[in-house]
């Protein structure tokens, strides 16, 4: 298979300028385009740039809002409502982790519950902000069905992802991991890319086990310890959507199929300040401290090296903006190709 090195700047500015092409605000389109690409330098390419053919005939269609505005319909001490007005989910999620962020610092914690937005991309990303703040921050989502209730072959939550963050002296400690065995943008990708998938992801219509990823889009995904992680996707869809008053499950309308309805996607957001805590600094060393006991442990056969949730994809980003992204030659194309379509120089 045919790959392409790329410049990750080059990369984000092409998208950026892409969806501008449909209308979205400067700011607005590099924020998206800053999910986008991230999500490739950390090496979770089912929610990077391949969805970009995707993401623009949503904005095309108008099925997503190009200049939708985000508005805190209610708002406490600690506590937001957010409409995110049909604007792409990433336009949404950072300016719900920024509300969060700046509320702790007055309050030492804050929680937004968000709806009518869209799919947010990766949610590392916003938890990762609030890292950086020097906060500890959760995020979560809801997403249209590919998960059944345990004891059920029937689909109907979604993925839902959920992401926690902390700071720490050198990168911070991120988990972003889904409900299910892997996310269904994998099963997709692999489906695009021609490749299989393993047994064990994902099981077909009438419930049978597929490496066939064309026929496993189309099935159901296999959640995480049976029926801790239904349940953990169910609490998902109660943060997500219920709170918010969005959308749930299977009342969640399709991210590549449906052009003609909103997804009203439900998100959210939460940020702790450490500092009105046991102080930011003392945080730090003690989590160093833990980091450092818990790497000197005895490794099982065959591990070089213990690591701490987020630091392999923190490695991938470095390298791949040193080195290069390695986009797939179907990928790439599909770039080059809604370049010609909305005249845009191809400078990757």
């Amino acid at each position: 298979m045919t790959e392409h090195r790329v410049n990750w700047l080059e990369l984000r500015s092409l998208c950026q300028e892409l969806m501008m092409k449909e209308g979205m605000r400067e700011e607005d389109a590099r924020i998206c385009a800053d999910n986008l690409v991230d999500a490739d330098l950390c090496g979770v390419e089912s929610h990077g740039v391949s969805r970009m053919t995707n993401y623009m005939k949503r904005l095309r269609t108008g099925v997503v809002a190009s200049r939708g505005c985000c508005t805190v319909t209610k708002e406490h001490g600690s506590s937001l409502l957010i409409d995110g007005g049909n604007a792409m989910g990433m336009v949404v999620g950072k300016f719900a982790m920024d509300r969060c962020i700046e509320k702790a610092r007055e309050n030492g914690c804050c929680f937004a519950a968000v709806s009518h937005s869209n799919h947010f991309g990766t949610a590392a990303c916003y938890v990762r902000m609030a890292a950086e703040a020097g906060m500890i921050g959760i995020a979560g989502t809801n997403a249209p069905p590919n998960l059944a209730p345990w004891g059920s072959s029937e689909k109907y939550m979604g993925t839902n992802p959920i992401a926690f963050g902390a700071p720490s002296f050198h990168t911070p400690v991120i988990l972003d991991m889904a409900p299910s065995v892997v996310a269904m943008g994998k099963i997709i990708l692999a489906a695009r890319l021609g490749k299989s998938i393993p047994e064990g992801w994902v099981v077909t219509k009438e419930g049978k086990p597929t490496t066939d990823p064309v026929e496993g889009q189309y099935g159901t995904l296999l959640p995480i310890g049976g029926a801790k992680g239904s349940g953990l996707a169910i609490f998902m869809e109660i943060f997500s959507g219920i709170l918010s008053g969005a959308a749930v499950g299977p009342h969640i309308n399709h991210f590549w199929n449906d052009f003609d309805h909103p997804q009203n996607v439900g998100h959210f957001f939460c940020a702790v300040d450490v500092d009105k805590f046991m102080g930011l600094e003392a945080f730090k060393k003690y989590l160093e401290q833990m980091i450092g006991e818990m790497k000197a442990l005895p490794k099982t056969p065959g591990t070089e090296e213990i690591f701490m949730p987020g630091e392999i994809e923190s490695r991938k980003r470095q390298k791949r903006q040193a080195e290069g992204l390695v986009l797939p030659d179907s990928v790439y194309e599909e770039l080059k190709a809604l370049s010609v379509q909305y005249q845009v120089d191809f400078t990757i």
